[in-house]
């Protein structure tokens, strides 16, 4: 098992970690604190992200566009998300809560890609030039939310080619039954692995010479 995240073919996908979703006072928080703090989601995503680079892992920061004046303005059609986030100014620029979480920051070696738009990390940014021009064919995919950007992003990615790895303690939503159908129903059909923290870590880190 250890064999598949070859360190130097395997990157972390953190999406979205921003204080909006992740903190309290975030614009986002109350509507993710129940299913968050129920899986225990900062904690696992502090785990993952850290076993991570200590098994040597590229880490990838796939973060949501920041709203700004004028986003979304004159659109012939934008999402029912982008609505609210036009309305409610989801992550804006130069706040704190478009700020990624103090335990989440960007470390010497990190990539940080383009910023995306609606759900998919990959969908008009370059995510997958960057991971190609790393030799990166394997992704764990971590971060908010479970049933959008997560869903999206690592479809987008099985798609194009890559190994996909969902961690279902490590990203939240909305409602449990969000989680459900993200994890239960439609993970399984694009995924090539669905694990939990623990596990992934027992495999990130093998202990007494277990493979």
């Amino acid at each position: 098992m250890t064999d598949i995240y070859d360190p130097t073919r395997t990157a972390v996908l953190l999406v979205d970690p921003y204080n909006d979703f992740l903190s309290e006072g975030g614009k986002i928080w109350p509507a993710v604190r129940e299913v968050a703090t129920g899986v225990g989601l900062l904690d696992n995503l502090r785990a993952v992200v850290a076993a991570g680079r200590r098994a040597e892992l590229r880490t990838v920061f796939v973060p949501h566009r920041r709203w700004q004046e004028g986003d979304y303005e004159n659109w012939d059609h934008p999402n029912p998300t982008q609505r609210l986030v036009q309305e409610r100014h989801s992550f804006a620029r130069g706040t704190w809560g478009g700020e990624f979480h103090q335990d989440l920051q960007p470390a010497d070696g990190d990539v940080i890609v383009q910023e995306h738009w609606a759900q998919s990390g990959f969908a008009n940014t370059d995510l997958d030039f960057r991971l190609k021009q790393h030799g990166i064919t394997h992704v764990i995919v971590i971060g908010l939310l479970a049933n959008t950007c997560i869903e999206s992003t690592s479809r987008y990615a099985m798609e194009l080619g890559y190994h996909v790895t969902l961690v279902r303690d490590a990203t939240a939503a909305f409602r449990p039954e969000m989680m459900h159908a993200a994890h239960e129903l439609n993970g399984p059909t694009y995924a090539h692995a669905l694990t939990t923290t623990a596990e992934l870590l027992r495999t990130l880190e093998p202990k007494n010479g277990e493979h």
